[in-house]
């Protein structure tokens, strides 16, 4: 768990005017894109040349999302079946220590001193480089992202974009480093440099890890998805791939698989489809001219089997698209590194006080969202998070968990405007307490920026609208007198 609150680490990314540009600038292009996806999706259905709109493709995904869950057991073995009869082999993994072991005892055996890395979630959550690090095996991030954030000693920030929150010239700086020299900012020139250092890592590492984005249960074909082509040479260059799956990546069936595939890109960066969608079937057979000559394909719980069957399973249909960090309110001002954990956003701030202990994340529900709905809204699979946000709050509350000091007012309150009187009373008191706190700004509007009592935190972070002279209930009064009826 990374130090301080949520409230402490987002006050600070409200500080840093670089960070705040960097994130809204690349969330809007996100959001941009989408929407251009989101609407050729809806001409391509209505000529009959896509499974369907936004809307249909979401629900047959939730569906099938929810079928697999509900069979996974099934699932995972006729997944684990299908992965021995062609080569592979399988392992399962309780959590971060079973992972390490797993792939630093394979490393052991195939003499292992250099691996290779393409994006994943999943050997984050683990923190499967320091693992190998601690047995001396170099470990090289090869997706230009992770890559960055690697040098810089950092973790993602947010799931497809891991370096989102970095400009050009700290690129350049960290890889002025790498080279030994000073080195222009300009994007030819930093990606030059970064394929010149990786390619001679590919060359030369004796182990690819993995992710995937989807593991076909039916064939035992794992589907990686990438922009830069780094998990194609990750997945076939070194003679061993190791590829770290959570058990929720399953999906029944190739054409099951199509249904996401039209989904990911277009929720992600707005793209048809990504440009590489990598199948690997088994490790390399006799006569292909690439490929690994081992394949161990890891699935991983790590409280995963804890939430099935609960009221937060559906948490588990998440494809890490990206799409909810990229539309919340929250996320759009302070970035990823704000809610300390491996996932952020909103499906980090569901996922998160799950996976962990709760006491230690319950801040992140109760500080993190603003129950707009704009994620679920955005989710290609539906996933109603601010929902489940809600039932974490509740949690907090049941539990005895909340610390904020407002259960008592918020009580008295909610008491006092169950009688028209008192909440006549409160309205007007409170209408009268922010008036003297506001200031006006150019163009006459009228802010309260240091409210008092229970309002002093919202507006220690931002500014409130004054009140107006008149309520509605008094607007609305003067309206019925000026009609001849009775207010």
């Amino acid at each position: 768990m990374a130090g301080g609150t949520f409230r402490a680490r987002a006050r600070k990314a409200l500080e840093n005017p670089r960070l705040r540009r960097a994130v809204r600038v690349t969330m809007n292009n996100f959001m941009s894109a989408r929407r251009a996806a989101m609407a050729e999706l809806a001409q391509l259905a209505r000529e009959g040349l896509a499974l369907g709109d936004f809307a249909a493709m979401r629900e047959r995904a939730r569906a099938i999302k929810q079928h697999t869950l509900d069979h996974l057991d099934h699932y995972l073995a006729r997944a684990a079946t299908a992965i021995g009869e062609r080569g592979g082999h399988v392992h399962f993994a309780a959590g971060a220590h079973e992972v390490g072991e797993i792939v630093r005892e394979i490393a052991r055996r195939r003499g292992v001193t250099l691996a290779v890395k393409s994006k994943s979630m999943a050997t984050e959550e683990v923190h499967l480089n320091r693992a190998l690090q601690a047995d001396g095996i170099e470990v090289v991030e090869t997706d230009l992202g992770e890559y960055i954030i690697q040098l810089a000693g950092e973790t993602p920030s947010h799931i497809v974009g891991p370096a989102i929150h970095k400009t050009r010239e700290e690129i350049a700086q960290l890889f002025g480093r790498v080279v030994g020299r000073e080195l222009s900012t300009d994007t030819p020139t930093l990606t030059g440099v970064a394929r010149q250092v990786l390619r001679e890592k590919f060359v030369r590492a004796g182990m690819g890890i993995s992710g995937a984005n989807f593991v076909v249960a039916e064939t035992g074909t794992l589907c990686i998805v990438t922009n830069e082509g780094n998990g194609r040479l990750v997945t076939s260059a070194p003679p061993v791939h190791v590829a770290v799956v959570g058990i929720e990546k399953l999906v029944p069936t190739l054409a099951d698989l199509y249904v996401f595939l039209g989904l990911l890109a277009r929720s992600s960066t707005g793209q048809k489809i990504s440009v590489y969608t990598h199948m690997i079937t088994g490790p390399r057979r006799p006569g292909e001219a690439d490929g690994p000559e081992e394949l161990h394909v890891i699935f991983l719980d790590a409280g995963r089997s804890d939430i099935l069957g609960t009221e937060y399973q559906e948490v588990l249909h998440c494809i890490r698209c990206g799409a909810c960090l990229n539309h919340c309110p929250v996320y759009r001002q302070t970035g990823g590194h704000a809610y300390g954990a491996v996932y952020s956003g909103p499906v980090g701030t569901v996922l998160t006080p799950l996976l962990g202990e709760f006491r230690d994340w319950k801040d992140l529900p109760a500080e993190a969202c603003s129950l707009c709905a704009a994620c679920w809204e955005a989710c290609p699979v539906g996933i109603p998070l601010h929902d489940l946000i809600l039932k974490h709050r509740q949690k907090t509350a049941r539990e005895g968990l909340d610390q904020s000091g407002l259960g008592g007012p918020l009580r008295l309150g909610a008491a006092a405007w169950t009688k028209p009187w008192a909440y006549r009373l409160s309205v007007r008191v409170g209408r009268l307490a922010l008036r003297w706190f506001a200031r006006e700004e150019e163009g006459g509007r009228r802010w309260a920026v240091k409210a008092p009592g229970p309002l002093r935190a919202w507006t220690e972070g931002r500014d409130l609208p004054a009140p107006p002279e008149k309520s509605f209930r008094e607007l609305w009064a003067e309206h019925l007198r000026e009609r001849g009826q009775r207010a």
